[in-house]
């Protein structure tokens, strides 16, 4: 990536698949499978990653990365050569970013932050380190790369919450 608009472009489908979740609990066919990826279990008496994250949204996020990584793919090629590679690897850039939340939502239960309350900055850079580390054995990037993608979804971050929080999808601005 030797520009902003590919950090964009690139990390796109971990972008989408972070909000994804807040669409799937809202689909029909979807919103009463609410299974916890913890299963309800706890360590140290705490939850684990809690209730909020469910298999739906690791699953949906996941898909909808995957699908969005094939639909960018065929506005820039025709191909169909590596379209195995682009959908596994936006698949794992998807998976890692929800991936990422929850780890960070593991860190937060541990040390007592509830459901829903803000750790800035933690809460707009899990779902960036995530989806980073995840695609990383598919992808080489240099360090710009990732400065860039940091600076572009961090700040995309807290401008797409506001707006959900305007919407009615949120409870709070950031």
């Amino acid at each position: 990536m030797s520009d902003w608009w590919a950090a964009f472009w690139f990390f796109l489908p971990a972008g989408i698949a972070n909000a994804a979740p807040l669409f799937a609990c809202r689909l029909p066919i979807l919103k009463d499978w609410n299974t916890p990826i913890d299963l309800g279990k706890t360590w140290r008496g705490k939850p684990i990653f809690g209730a909020n994250k469910t298999w739906r949204g690791l699953l949906f996020g996941t898909f909808v990365a995957a699908l969005v990584g094939l639909l960018q793919y065929r506005v820039i090629t025709s191909s169909v050569e590596s379209t195995f590679f682009i959908v596994i690897s936006t698949a794992a850039l998807g998976f890692g970013a929800l991936a990422g939340d929850a780890v960070e939502s593991f860190f937060k239960r541990q040390i007592g932050v509830k459901p829903g309350d803000k750790w800035f900055p933690f809460d707009q850079i899990d779902y960036i380190i995530g989806g980073l580390l995840a695609v990383s054995p598919f992808v080489s990037l240099q360090i710009d790369d990732v400065l860039r993608v940091l600076v572009i979804y961090f700040g995309l971050h807290l401008i797409t919450s506001y707006i959900g929080y305007l919407i009615g999808f949120k409870k709070t601005p950031i």
